[in-house]
Protein backbone atom coordinates (compact mmCIF):
# COMPACT_ATOMS: atom_id res chain seq x y z
CA UNK A 1 0.00 0.00 0.00
CA UNK A 2 3.06 2.30 0.93
CA UNK A 3 4.81 1.71 -2.14
CA UNK A 4 1.63 2.58 -4.18
CA UNK A 5 0.74 5.54 -2.52
CA UNK A 6 4.65 6.66 -2.72
CA UNK A 7 4.26 6.32 -7.01
CA UNK A 8 1.07 7.70 -7.09
CA UNK A 9 2.58 11.24 -5.35
CA UNK A 10 5.43 11.03 -7.64
CA UNK A 11 3.23 10.66 -11.02
CA UNK A 12 1.15 13.44 -9.32
CA UNK A 13 4.40 15.85 -9.14
CA UNK A 14 6.24 15.02 -11.54
CA UNK A 15 5.69 18.42 -13.51
CA UNK A 16 6.95 20.65 -10.40
CA UNK A 17 9.50 18.18 -8.69
CA UNK A 18 12.13 20.48 -10.12
CA UNK A 19 11.33 23.46 -8.84
CA UNK A 20 10.55 21.18 -5.59
CA UNK A 21 13.87 19.52 -5.64
CA UNK A 22 15.77 22.77 -5.42
CA UNK A 23 13.59 24.03 -2.23
CA UNK A 24 14.46 20.32 -0.45
CA UNK A 25 18.09 20.42 -1.05
CA UNK A 26 21.07 21.86 -2.75
CA UNK A 27 23.55 21.18 -4.90
CA UNK A 28 25.84 19.76 -1.94
CA UNK A 29 24.80 16.07 -2.05
CA UNK A 30 25.49 15.43 -5.32
CA UNK A 31 28.99 17.28 -5.92
CA UNK A 32 29.54 14.82 -2.84
CA UNK A 33 29.09 11.99 -4.74
CA UNK A 34 30.71 13.27 -7.55
CA UNK A 35 33.62 13.84 -6.18
CA UNK A 36 33.85 10.56 -3.81
CA UNK A 37 32.63 8.57 -6.72
CA UNK A 38 35.33 9.66 -9.27
CA UNK A 39 33.39 8.45 -12.22
CA UNK A 40 35.77 8.16 -15.82
CA UNK A 41 35.23 8.10 -19.34
CA UNK A 42 33.84 5.17 -20.82
CA UNK A 43 31.94 4.04 -17.88
CA UNK A 44 28.34 3.06 -17.04
CA UNK A 45 26.43 4.78 -14.40
CA UNK A 46 23.05 3.53 -12.49
CA UNK A 47 20.94 6.46 -11.36
CA UNK A 48 18.66 4.64 -9.30
CA UNK A 49 15.62 6.57 -8.41
CA UNK A 50 16.32 9.17 -10.39
CA UNK A 51 13.91 11.72 -10.45
CA UNK A 52 13.98 14.72 -12.97
CA UNK A 53 17.66 13.45 -12.88
CA UNK A 54 19.52 15.37 -10.50
CA UNK A 55 22.66 13.19 -10.64
CA UNK A 56 22.70 12.57 -13.77
CA UNK A 57 23.03 16.49 -14.77
CA UNK A 58 26.16 16.92 -13.18
CA UNK A 59 27.83 13.92 -15.38
CA UNK A 60 25.60 14.56 -18.60
CA UNK A 61 28.57 15.94 -21.01
CA UNK A 62 31.23 13.47 -19.79
CA UNK A 63 31.50 10.45 -22.34
CA UNK A 64 29.82 7.95 -20.30
CA UNK A 65 26.44 6.05 -20.58
CA UNK A 66 23.79 6.69 -18.12
CA UNK A 67 21.02 4.45 -17.04
CA UNK A 68 18.54 6.37 -15.48
CA UNK A 69 15.45 4.09 -13.75
CA UNK A 70 12.34 5.42 -11.51
CA UNK A 71 9.00 3.32 -10.47
CA UNK A 72 7.14 6.57 -12.03
CA UNK A 73 6.95 6.95 -15.66
CA UNK A 74 5.79 10.84 -15.01
CA UNK A 75 9.21 11.85 -13.96
CA UNK A 76 10.95 9.74 -16.37
CA UNK A 77 9.25 11.73 -19.06
CA UNK A 78 10.42 15.11 -17.54
CA UNK A 79 13.96 13.90 -17.51
CA UNK A 80 13.36 13.34 -21.11
CA UNK A 81 12.36 16.36 -21.95
CA UNK A 82 15.17 17.97 -19.82
CA UNK A 83 17.71 16.18 -21.38
CA UNK A 84 16.43 15.56 -24.63
CA UNK A 85 19.34 16.77 -26.69
CA UNK A 86 21.90 14.06 -24.78
CA UNK A 87 22.07 10.64 -26.45
CA UNK A 88 23.63 8.74 -23.50
CA UNK A 89 20.93 8.11 -21.43
CA UNK A 90 18.55 5.16 -21.34
CA UNK A 91 15.58 5.52 -19.48
CA UNK A 92 14.06 2.73 -17.42
CA UNK A 93 10.99 2.10 -15.47
CA UNK A 94 11.05 -0.03 -12.80
CA UNK A 95 11.21 -1.05 -8.80
CA UNK A 96 14.09 -1.28 -6.42
CA UNK A 97 13.97 -4.82 -5.35
CA UNK A 98 13.90 -5.87 -9.36
CA UNK A 99 15.82 -3.17 -11.28
CA UNK A 100 15.68 -3.39 -15.01
CA UNK A 101 19.56 -4.00 -15.12
CA UNK A 102 21.77 -7.06 -15.82
CA UNK A 103 24.15 -8.49 -13.32
CA UNK A 104 27.46 -6.85 -12.99
CA UNK A 105 26.24 -4.12 -16.21
CA UNK A 106 27.48 -0.51 -14.29
CA UNK A 107 30.49 0.67 -12.40
CA UNK A 108 28.60 2.77 -10.63
CA UNK A 109 25.34 2.92 -8.73
CA UNK A 110 23.98 6.38 -7.27
CA UNK A 111 20.72 6.84 -5.46
CA UNK A 112 19.84 10.51 -4.18
CA UNK A 113 16.53 10.56 -1.54
CA UNK A 114 15.87 7.07 -3.07
CA UNK A 115 16.12 4.62 0.17
CA UNK A 116 13.74 6.66 1.90
CA UNK A 117 10.59 5.43 -0.35
CA UNK A 118 11.43 1.93 -0.74
CA UNK A 119 9.60 -1.20 1.21
CA UNK A 120 13.19 -2.91 1.94
CA UNK A 121 16.50 -0.69 2.20
CA UNK A 122 18.43 -3.64 2.93
CA UNK A 123 17.05 -5.97 -0.03
CA UNK A 124 17.37 -2.71 -2.21
CA UNK A 125 21.08 -2.52 -1.22
CA UNK A 126 21.42 -6.05 -2.05
CA UNK A 127 19.79 -5.44 -5.68
CA UNK A 128 22.05 -2.38 -6.17
CA UNK A 129 24.96 -4.55 -5.57
CA UNK A 130 23.56 -7.36 -8.51
CA UNK A 131 24.46 -4.53 -10.87
CA UNK A 132 27.63 -3.28 -9.90
CA UNK A 133 30.56 -4.95 -11.86
CA UNK A 134 33.11 -6.07 -9.70
CA UNK A 135 35.65 -3.02 -8.41
CA UNK A 136 32.37 -0.85 -9.11
CA UNK A 137 30.75 1.61 -6.57
CA UNK A 138 27.64 2.50 -4.72
CA UNK A 139 26.47 6.15 -3.77
CA UNK A 140 23.83 6.60 -1.43
CA UNK A 141 22.74 10.36 -0.65
CA UNK A 142 19.60 10.19 1.91
CA UNK A 143 18.32 11.47 5.33
CA UNK A 144 19.77 10.45 8.73
CA UNK A 145 16.89 9.37 10.93
CA UNK A 146 14.35 12.11 12.45
CA UNK A 147 10.94 12.22 13.70
CA UNK A 148 9.40 14.49 11.00
CA UNK A 149 6.00 12.47 10.95
CA UNK A 150 4.42 14.87 8.55
CA UNK A 151 6.77 13.52 6.18
CA UNK A 152 5.26 10.46 6.18
CA UNK A 153 1.94 11.48 5.75
CA UNK A 154 2.32 14.46 3.36
CA UNK A 155 5.05 13.20 0.78
CA UNK A 156 4.91 9.45 1.14
CA UNK A 157 8.12 8.86 3.20
CA UNK A 158 8.63 5.51 3.52
CA UNK A 159 11.28 5.80 6.67
CA UNK A 160 11.67 8.89 8.36
CA UNK A 161 15.83 8.58 7.58
CA UNK A 162 18.10 5.87 8.85
CA UNK A 163 20.93 4.72 11.34
CA UNK A 164 24.31 5.40 9.65
CA UNK A 165 25.23 2.36 11.71
CA UNK A 166 22.20 0.40 10.08
CA UNK A 167 23.45 1.73 6.52
CA UNK A 168 26.98 0.22 7.27
CA UNK A 169 25.19 -2.90 8.14
CA UNK A 170 23.27 -3.30 4.96
CA UNK A 171 26.20 -2.02 2.72
CA UNK A 172 28.40 -5.04 4.41
CA UNK A 173 25.89 -7.71 4.42
CA UNK A 174 25.56 -7.20 1.09
CA UNK A 175 28.67 -7.77 0.32
CA UNK A 176 30.38 -4.32 -0.30
CA UNK A 177 34.20 -3.36 1.24
CA UNK A 178 35.55 -0.16 2.35
CA UNK A 179 31.93 0.91 3.68
CA UNK A 180 31.95 4.64 4.70
CA UNK A 181 29.23 6.72 6.26
CA UNK A 182 29.57 9.96 6.28
CA UNK A 183 27.73 13.56 6.39
CA UNK A 184 27.44 15.51 3.43
CA UNK A 185 27.55 18.55 5.24
CA UNK A 186 24.15 19.93 4.37
CA UNK A 187 20.71 19.37 5.70
CA UNK A 188 17.26 18.83 3.81
CA UNK A 189 14.76 21.15 4.02
CA UNK A 190 10.58 20.83 4.25
CA UNK A 191 7.80 22.57 5.51
CA UNK A 192 4.82 20.77 6.53
CA UNK A 193 1.64 21.94 4.14
CA UNK A 194 -0.63 21.06 6.53
CA UNK A 195 0.39 22.35 10.00
CA UNK A 196 3.40 24.90 11.15
CA UNK A 197 6.37 22.63 11.22
CA UNK A 198 9.73 22.73 9.08
CA UNK A 199 12.05 20.14 8.66
CA UNK A 200 15.67 20.59 8.49
CA UNK A 201 17.84 17.18 8.22
CA UNK A 202 21.34 16.48 8.45
CA UNK A 203 22.28 14.13 4.74
CA UNK A 204 24.61 11.51 5.03
CA UNK A 205 26.55 10.28 2.05
CA UNK A 206 27.40 6.17 2.15
CA UNK A 207 29.94 4.04 -0.07
CA UNK A 208 30.83 0.57 -0.82
CA UNK A 209 32.71 -1.50 -3.54
CA UNK A 210 32.15 -4.14 -4.51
Amino acid sequence: MKKTLSKDYFEKVADSWESMQHSFFSEAARKKAYEIAKVNNQDTIADIGCGTGYISEGLIDMQIKIIAVDQSQAMINEMKKKFINFNNIYYRLGESENLPIDDNEVNYAFANMYLHHVNDPSKSIIEMFRIIKPGGKLIITDLDEHNFDFLRKEQYDRWLGFKRSDLKIWFENAGFKNVRVDCVGDNCCAKSSQKDEQASISIFIAYGEK
